[in-house]
């Protein structure tokens, strides 16, 4: 819902800045997953504890390896859109 919402906020702002529709969606779509795996307000965290059972601090510590190469890569396509752009670029 929050992609939804965000992304005709965002849009206008992209074209004026010339940044890449595309390249934006991935960005938007990653860093919004990053968004549902980190606590405080991690939805995927709750939703975790309460089917598995486990407690929410073990997840979370569970969960924190995957997150450091997310924010990596996320950052790294932030300030690098030709590795977002190859393959669209290549195939039109």
């Amino acid at each position: 819902a929050a992609i939804i919402i965000l992304t005709p906020v965002l849009l206008p702002i992209m074209q004026v800045s010339g940044l890449d529709p595309m390249h934006m969606g991935v960005i938007i779509v990653l860093t919004m997953m990053i968004g549902l795996l980190t606590p405080p307000f991690g939805m995927v965290l709750f939703v975790l504890n309460r089917i598995s059972g486990i407690s929410l601090h073990r997840i979370v510590v569970a969960v924190v390896p995957f997150l450091i190469p997310l924010i990596a890569v996320d950052v790294l396509l932030l300030f690098f859109p030709v590795l977002v752009l190859f393959l669209p670029r290549l195939i039109m």
